[in-house]
């Protein structure tokens, strides 16, 4: 959530800060604004609502400036309007904020009782009362900084700039991801390296609760107690180029368009292609040796931990726990020493995962995380992690990394099924084959366009969809009714098809579709005793199948979608791919903002 952005050099600051939110707005936010320092004091310009707005305030009002700050607004406290907006300036400061100030309105009280008038409804206000408070009293920029963050409780990243003192950025982070830029005689300030990709290759990341004083020949580092300290600077692959939306007419239209190669490229990393067998990293522990794993994650990541489960369970027949991040840090649940703590997230910098990962740490727990970022804050603070190649993913519905954390888990399971003793070669060799077969039918799965179009148009017109799964493909219906809900605004429920008629069946008539994903395996039989159950109370049936499953449910299924024929081990990954160009399909018909749906952040930083 949330995006910021800062440059410190000898260019005009304002043009730069201005693409780089643009390249952060697949964090989702409902405002932006732009500070620059003119002539010893702080300008900015900001608006309500997406970049645009933005965009035509600046040009009607140029900012100058070669010291600015960014940030693309994802509401908290206070309304999406401009009052709200960053940056908040008061007196000679301007500061832009990620995350919650939790102990806000004590320091509200403070400040109010010193006179001072707020005049946001926001918590980040805060922050700069408190801050030109201190400078008030005679402090130079960097000790009121480091005595306003003293005083700080909840997470943050921040960045902040000071009339009278040009070339001058400090930025803070304590909970929420910010790195620091390295240019020619110029530094930058962002919330992740593709903020930056274009503005610099050398990138060096905050640890929790860092803080820095940034001008234009280079940075200074300091900890939460103030002392100086070194942090590594890594050079970073990522080019301005790979954001584009290569002629689709949105960034998630082209990312459901590369789910075959991120599913090939993955796999290329995981499996060694001459022998076949599943390289992971050198771990510290011995995967014989686990007594249980527990998975967490939250949203579409922790479906895709479910389809984990499955596998982990049958294949490698290791006993499994998972929750969601934000109900496992708070449960508490005895685990044993030793097992596997195993983390999923797209940006590696999910509050709750985060969270949830120092819990097992401190319940003695091997840590490993499945990420698409492994230089974020949960790759630095994991024991191992399992990279999946699904580059920059900008649309804010998650999909192709989706499909590279089931091409991970899936790897994951054979080694951890070897490692135990309990997998034959045969049958590695046909789980191997199987998943490295699977780019080429996810390809094919375009060719039924027309077809999920079809179904779209269905789906479209309703209010409540329904959507059933079995087995391994269970979490499948939720990731499309979960898909459905965020970009179309239709309310979709996901159940097992088993539980179908322990209540959901009292929702189904005519105007209410049913989705079903439905490969034809050893539960198909099952799954089509729950679908004649629905067609004779009048629910229509649309089916996701392959070849074979067609066949027996063409008189009745009102829509089917024929896959290709696949293992049932690979078969939730390839089934994900239609049901979320399902979504994408519907969302079209109702003319919703597909890359940017409404009240959700791509990165969610925050409780």
């Amino acid at each position: 959530m949330c995006g910021i952005c800062g440059v410190v050099g000898n260019r005009p600051a304002a043009p730069l800060i201005f693409e780089a939110l643009r390249r952060l707005e697949y964090r989702g936010y409902d405002s932006a604004g732009i500070a620059t320092l003119v002539d010893g004091r702080v300008d900015r310009r900001r608006a309500a609502g997406k970049l645009d707005h933005l965009e035509a305030v600046l040009e009607e009002r140029p900012l100058s400036g070669t010291t600015g700050i960014g940030h693309t607004r994802w509401a908290t406290h206070g309304s999406p309007n401009e009052i709200n907006a960053h940056p908040h300036a008061v007196g000679r400061v301007a500061v832009v904020h990620n995350g919650i100030i939790e102990n806000y309105e004590e320091l509200r009280d403070e400040l109010t009782a010193t006179g001072r008038i707020f005049t946001t409804e926001t918590d980040t206000e805060a922050v700069a009362q408190l801050l030109d408070y201190h400078l008030d009293r005679g402090l130079a920029p960097r000790e009121a900084a480091f005595a306003v963050l003293q005083r700080l409780q909840g997470a943050y990243a921040l960045a902040m700039i000071f009339a009278d003192h040009e070339g001058l950025i400090i930025g803070a982070r304590h909970g929420a991801p910010l790195a620091v830029g390295f240019g020619e005689g110029e530094m930058f300030l962002g919330s992740d390296s593709l903020a930056l990709a274009p503005l610099a290759r050398r990138i060096a990341y905050l640890e929790d609760g860092d803080w820095c004083v940034l001008r234009r020949d280079g940075a200074t580092f300091f900890d939460v107690r103030g002392e100086t300290v070194e942090r590594p600077v890594q050079t970073v692959a990522l080019m301005a180029g790979a954001v584009g939306k290569d002629g689709y007419r949105h960034y998630m239209e082209k990312e459901l368009h590369e789910h075959p190669v991120v599913i090939g490229q993955t796999l290329q990393r995981m499996i060694d292609p001459v022998t076949r067998q599943v390289v992971l990293p050198k771990l510290s522990f011995d995967l014989a040796a686990l007594p249980r794993a527990v998975i967490t994650a939250c949203g579409s990541a922790f479906y895709a931990g479910l389809i984990g489960r499955y596998w982990l369970e049958a294949e490698a027949h290791l006993p499994v726990d998972i929750d969601v991040a934000s109900e496992l840090r708070y449960r508490n649940p005895p685990l044993t020493k030793g097992g596997l703590g195993l983390l999923i997230s797209q940006s590696g910098e999910t509050a709750d995962t985060l969270a949830a990962l120092r819990g097992l740490r401190s319940a003695g727990q091997h840590v490993v995380s499945v990420l698409n970022v492994e230089a974020s804050t949960m790759g630095r603070e994991s024991d191992a992690v399992l990279g999946m190649v699904a580059g920059p993913e900008i649309s804010v519905a998650s999909t192709k990394a989706f499909t590279a954390q089931l091409a991970v888990l899936a790897s994951l399971t054979i080694a951890i099924a070897q490692a135990r003793g309990v997998l034959s070669p045969a049958r590695q060799q046909h789980l191997t084959a199987s998943l490295l077969d699977l780019p080429s039918r996810a390809a094919e799965v375009f060719v039924q366009g027309d077809a999920i179009r079809a179904m779209a148009a269905i789906i479209a017109e309703a209010r409540d969809v329904l959507y059933l799964g079995r087995g391994i493909c269970f979490p499948v219906a939720l990731e499309g009714a979960l898909k459905l809900k965020e970009i179309s605004y239709i309310h979709a429920e996901a159940y097992a098809a088993g539980e179908m008629k322990h209540g959901p069946i009292s929702l189904i008539d005519r105007t209410v579709p049913i989705v079903v994903i439905a490969p034809s395996n050893i539960l198909f039989d099952k799954t089509l005793s729950n679908l004649q159950e629905a067609r004779a109370r009048g629910g229509r049936i649309l089916v996701f199948t392959d070849a074979q499953g067609a066949a027996r449910l063409k008189d009745l299924a009102e829509a089917i979608v024929v896959l290709p024929t696949v293992d049932a081990f690979v078969a939730p990954i390839l089934y994900t791919i239609p049901v979320q160009i399902l979504a994408y399909e519907v969302a079209l018909l109702k003319g919703t903002d597909v890359d940017q749906p409404r009240n959700l952040a791509k990165s969610v930083t925050v409780e």
